[in-house]
């Protein structure tokens, strides 16, 4: 049957797999002889990964003809097989003739697959027997420049490279580069490159719109981050430590240099809730500003308007509410006047600063509204449209007597990043001089070129940049010039000077923009601040501190952290609220009012430390015709009320019919505008009709009757005891004068021995004191019947006068 399959062209499955396995072995020897051939492949495409090179410095970072270049850095084995025959070479490749070919050496730095350049050999290496497994080994070499074989003036590559053996590869290769620019400008050039370089000196937000209650008003911070910063190795510290040395355009935001004058006096730091806690670092801040004034005081200053504002947040969302560009012209009239104060030299204002220098036609309207007539922005937003070889100077009209003022995209964004290893920033250094050179051997043409880094550069970024600053200021192919001279520099005919449309604008930095909430809610804060101050005895106090935190609340600093900037508007919304609140009316109950007519006091209350004025406090009736204020619906009157006290209003009503009214109270500002919540309260009135009144007066008329009866009859009886008594002495002179004791009925009841009989019988005492009294008027007075003028006026029916019922 296998035979019968064998012919029918079917192998059996027994033999397939003997066919298989013998064509298995005949082929073993053939593949043991192709794994003992050496790998096929260039020396340098080996895994990159086994070794790491970082290069810590090269010094001198641009040198000239006659230097020696030394080198220095770090190696480390990262792989499993230690590396035999190590060794160190510096390696040169060949020039780069533009700017672009800077760009594409400097993407991939290591990769052992782009070219290596020609080894200097010879005596200028450093070789290590053996590179153990993460066994990291550190390197210097020091090489004259003429050994380097650089020829005429221009950017060369410059790499650092291990080379080596393992076990698995036991030949010599290439096992990991690192690779930077060597800028070689042997003597000074013909033309050089008039270099501006930005200083920033700007910090976040950190001062609150709170104050004490004192005349000094101290300070509250958000925390004590500003002191961190000026301390010394603080970054700003560091900042200014490093820029005093260098020829820079000190660009300043007068916000930083108002939060640290405040630290030099009493301050408060923020806590949880209410809490604050004492400030402490006066004397770091008294330091940190004596140091600058130093610094700054035969340099330029560019004053930024205050707390930097982010421009192009209010031009794409803070131009449509009303009011917002009212407060970058408050920054920018502002800014001067601190800087003097503080640093005492005199600023320019004239300059604005978008952030990354990313522009557009409306961020262009917006910048130039406050006064400045000239714009940092960068050549990746305003980008060259004209085919020009070489890189124009900053310079550019672009209509309105505005001037833009491009700073150099490349140079601007080469020390951004971690830099905090050393091998990052001298990379970061290279590549900018890299740069810079190349970009002066384009033309014999001078031209004006500024540099605009990031806005708050990290301790280490600022250190590179003093170092790469330095070199140039060394180097022969720069010279340092101020901002205004780059500004009034004569522009390229070719240069563009065309503003990029509103789609350009990059969608990275519109996400981080301010939104038109947080402008809706400044705005809603300068109404209620506009409204408050016009009844403050001291506007100042009040004014100055807010009109400052919402310049804060615009910072650019709030870029990346919307969470943090709406708490911070909220804060000096809230605050605002709590100071206005401060003013307000006491709560009244239920008043009665028992009459036609009452007076009702109203007590407004002020709690803040000045005095209030030009106040209106109005009472309305709801229900006139049952009850009026002052004769008419409502009434108004004006309040003045000193720092700490209260101030009670009173306002006459009268009532026209019984009930129950509600009444309202609300203040109002001059301008009518309302202030506070009102106060209502009930007043309930009882109308005293003419019959209870005309019963009240009869009352109080037969009371005063009673009275003159009682004094009549004790005159009469006084007159009966004198003309009983004993008459004169033969001397002419009568008895001495005894104290008497006051009369009283009952005295009157039991006067002499003569009326014993009569003591117990009222009525005949009284018909006696008749018959005396008529004897004595009758032997005087002409006989008639009765007196015809009556002893009280007759009773009155009109209501009684006003009265006045006090309530709380």
């Amino acid at each position: 049957m296998a035979e019968a399959a064998d012919i029918q062209g079917t192998p059996s499955p027994a033999r397939r797999w003997l066919r298989r396995t013998g064509a298995l072995l005949a082929g073993a020897p053939l593949l043991a002889a192709l794994v003992q051939l050496p790998a096929a492949v260039p020396a340098q495409a080996a895994d990159s990964d086994t070794v790491s090179v970082a290069l810590d410095s090269l010094s001198p970072s641009a040198p000239t003809d006659g230097d020696t270049l030394t080198v220095s850095g770090t190696v480390t084995n990262n792989g499993k097989q230690a590396v035999t025959n190590a060794h160190v070479d510096l390696r040169v490749g060949s020039q780069l003739s533009a700017r672009s070919a800077i760009d594409s050496a400097a993407r991939h730095p290591d990769d052992l697959n782009s070219s290596l350049g020609t080894a200097v050999g010879g005596k200028y290496t450093e070789d290590f027997d053996s590179l153990g497994p993460g066994v990291a080994e550190h390197f210097s070499i020091s090489v004259p420049v003429d050994k380097l074989d650089l020829g005429q003036d221009g950017v060369y590559p410059f790499g650092v490279s291990l080379s080596g053996q393992t076990s698995a590869q036991p030949w010599e290769q290439v096992l990991g580069i690192q690779r930077t620019f060597l800028p070689w400008q042997s003597s000074e050039a013909g033309t050089r490159t008039r270099t501006t370089y930005l200083w920033p000196l700007i910090s976040t937000v950190h001062v609150t719109a709170k104050t004490g209650a004192g005349e000094l008003q101290t300070p509250v911070f958000l925390d004590d981050d500003l002191a961190k910063e000026i301390s010394p190795g603080g970054r700003l510290a560091q900042m200014l430590a490093l820029g005093k040395d260098l020829d820079v355009t000190w660009v300043i935001d007068p916000d930083l240099l108002a939060s640290v004058d405040a630290m030099t006096r009493s301050y408060r730091i923020q806590g949880a809730g209410d809490s604050t806690t004492t400030g402490t670092h006066q004397a770091v801040a008294k330091q940190f500003l004596a140091d600058l004034q130093d610094a700054v005081a035969d340099k330029e200053v560019v004053a930024l308007p205050f707390a930097d504002p982010d421009l192009a947040s209010l031009a794409h969302n803070g131009t449509s509410v009303t009011g917002s560009l009212s407060h970058l012209k408050d920054a920018t009239d502002v800014a001067a006047t601190t800087v003097e104060t503080v640093l005492h030299v005199t600023p320019s204002t004239d300059f604005a600063w978008p952030v990354n220098g990313a522009v557009d036609p409306s961020i262009i309207k917006v910048a130039t509204s406050a006064g400045a007539d000239k714009v940092i922005t960068r050549s990746d937003s305003l980008q060259e449209t004209g085919g020009l070889p070489y890189t124009p100077s900053a310079a550019r009209p672009i209509g309105g007597g505005t001037t833009a003022v491009v700073a150099d995209a490349r140079l601007s964004t080469a020390f951004q990043g971690d830099l905090t290893e050393a091998d990052s920033a001298t990379l970061a250094v290279q590549r900018f001089l890299a740069q810079s050179l190349a970009l002066n051997t384009q033309t014999d043409k001078e031209r004006s070129i500024v540099v605009a880094p990031q806005r708050m550069p990290s301790a280490s970024q600022a250190q590179a940049m003093a170092t790469a600053i330095t070199a140039l200021q060394d180097g022969n192919w720069s010279q340092s010039q101020d901002l205004a001279a780059a500004a009034k520099a004569k522009p390229d005919p070719g240069a563009t000077t065309k503003i990029p449309s509103s789609s350009a604008y990059p969608s990275a930095l519109r996400k981080q923009e301010l939104p038109r909430t947080a402008f809706e809610q400044i705005a809603r804060t300068q109404a209620k601040l506009d409204n408050f101050q016009v009844i403050l005895s001291n506007q100042s106090r009040v004014v100055t501190p807010f009109g400052r935190a919402i310049n804060r609340e615009m910072s650019t600093s709030w870029r990346g952290r919307g969470s943090e900037a709406d708490s911070f508007r909220t804060g000096v919304e809230s605050w605002l609220d709590s100071l206005i609140g401060q003013v307000k009316l006491i709560d009244k109950s239920e008043t009665k009012l028992s009459g036609r007519s009452a007076t009702i006091p109203v007590t407004v209350q002020n709690n803040l430390v000045q005095g209030v004025d030009h106040l209106v406090l109005r009472l309305t009736s709801t229900m006139p015709t049952r009850l009026e204020i002052g004769g008419k619906a409502y009434y108004e009157q004006p309040v003045e009320v000193s720092g700490g006290h209260t101030q009670s209003v009173k306002f006459s009503t009268s009532a026209n019919a019984n009930g129950r009214v509600e009444v309202i109270a609300q203040l109002y500002t001059e301008d009518g505008q309302e202030y506070g919540a009102p106060v209502r309260f009930d007043v309930k009135v009882t109308e005293v009709t003419p019959t209870v009144m005309l019963v009240i007066g009869g009352g109080v008329l037969l009371l005063v009757l009673a009275g003159f009866r009682m004094y009549t009859q004790r005159k009469r009886a006084a007159a009966r005891r004198a003309e009983e008594g004993d008459g004169p002495d033969e001397t002419g002179e009568g008895t001495p004068d005894t104290p008497q004791t006051p009369e009283t009925p009952e005295a009157l009841e039991t006067e002499g021995p003569e009326d014993t009989g009569r003591a117990g019988n009222p009525d005949a005492r009284e018909d006696r004191l008749q018959e005396e009294s008529g004897a004595r008027s009758g032997a005087d007075d002409p006989e008639q019947p009765s007196d015809p003028t009556p002893d009280t006026a007759p009773e009155s029916a009109d209501p009684s006068g006003t009265g006045e019922r006090v309530d709380r």
